[in-house]
């Protein structure tokens, strides 16, 4: 079991917090920016680790207290944070989802860590999760994520060229989206996993 002090990087805080939550029988999945941080190596540095669970906040506290986070007090807000580190944690309500796409819990992955076993969504859910934000939002910064993740990664293309089309999206929009990405990975070199 991990524990957490003010050297722990973002990935053993998650990795911490996530087999912490197993351990009391919550399923939590990372997603959001604390996905991207991990899968783009730290390119992109997020602050906040989006967990998405159907748990209840009453029984996410004393499961984090055990690790040493507190709760932000606001009622309706799960989020917490710890004193020795400057991540927050968050809590978004299930169904885990990128746009009108829901994706079963057991349809992402596990890292096992020496920190603790980090369930987080795959690298091409990680793309469809920035790209849900970039389309909802009209957010550059969340499309520029989903291009570093695809980048460092491999991530099935033929999931990420439907879900466009299950957006509304036109093919010329995942066109675009494929190629950038292709142009970044050409002035980078091969950055995949």
């Amino acid at each position: 079991m991990g524990v957490i002090n003010s050297e722990s990087s973002l990935i053993e805080v998650a990795a911490t917090v996530s087999a912490a939550l197993e351990r009391a029988g919550i399923t939590a999945t990372l997603s959001g920016g604390g996905a991207v941080s991990i899968y783009t190596a730290n390119e992109y540095q997020s602050k906040d680790l989006d967990f998405v669970t159907a748990a209840l906040l009453a029984d996410l506290k004393p499961v984090l207290a055990s690790i040493g986070f507190a709760h932000s007090g606001t009622p309706r807000l799960a989020q917490f944070a710890h004193p020795l580190i400057d991540w927050y944690i968050e809590f978004p309500p299930s169904p885990l989802a990128f746009g009108n796409l829901q994706v079963p819990q057991e349809r992402c992955a596990v890292l096992e860590l020496p920190s603790g076993r980090l369930r987080i969504i795959t690298p091409t859910h990680s793309v469809l999760d920035r790209l849900a934000a970039a389309i909802a939002w009209k957010d550059e910064q969340s499309r520029d994520q989903a291009i570093m993740v695809a980048a460092h990664n491999d991530v099935d293309w033929e999931e990420i060229e439907n879900w466009f089309i299950g957006e509304g999206e036109t093919n010329e929009e995942y066109i675009k989206f494929r190629d950038r990405v292709r142009r970044t990975i050409k002035r980078g070199g091969d950055k995949r996993r």
